[in-house]
């Protein structure tokens, strides 16, 4: 990373394109290990069907021209949809500039994730709590967790 990383709002087809691309690659790497073949193609005929973000805000975070990290939350309903970082840039706060973004943009007083094994502990660090036992519906596994703003994150690490 030469240049400071950049959040930006995805706006266009093809920069959702791109952020569908980073969430497919990032998935099978880190989180398909955890899913039944079933949950592999439930999860991805979602993201590919690009009419589930017409009401999301989609984040990237941008190291140049390159889209290091995707987050997508329907902000009307404090709920995200999709949170990933390209492995090649994790552990450099990528997720972390992403998540204080959208803080600035949500209005809602709590922020909901159906987390993936694989990002249980990213989030428990953002400050989000377990809201009930890890699940599995259609293949997937999750653990739904909770985030509430004005419990203190807003000053987050």
């Amino acid at each position: 990373m030469s240049e400071p990383i950049r959040i930006e709002v995805i706006t266009t087809n093809d920069g959702l394109k791109k952020a569908v691309g980073l969430i497919e690659k990032t998935f099978l790497e880190f989180d398909a290990c955890y899913y039944t073949q079933e949950g592999i193609d439930t999860f991805l005929g979602f993201v590919r069907d690009t009419a589930n973000f017409k009401d999301a805000t989609v984040l990237g975070a941008y190291d140049g021209d390159s889209l290091a990290g995707v987050l997508a939350t329907d902000c009307g309903k404090g709920h995200i949809i999709c949170f990933f970082v390209d492995g090649t840039y994790h552990r450099r706060g990528i997720g972390k500039s992403l998540f204080r973004r959208m803080l600035e943009d949500i209005k809602s007083s709590r922020i909901t994730v159906n987390a993936a094994p694989y990002a249980t502990e990213i989030y428990h660090r953002l400050g989000f709590a377990d809201t009930d036992v890890t699940q599995r519906r259609n293949g997937i596994v999750y653990t739904p967790m909770a985030y509430e703003p004005e419990q203190g994150v807003k000053k987050m690490p």
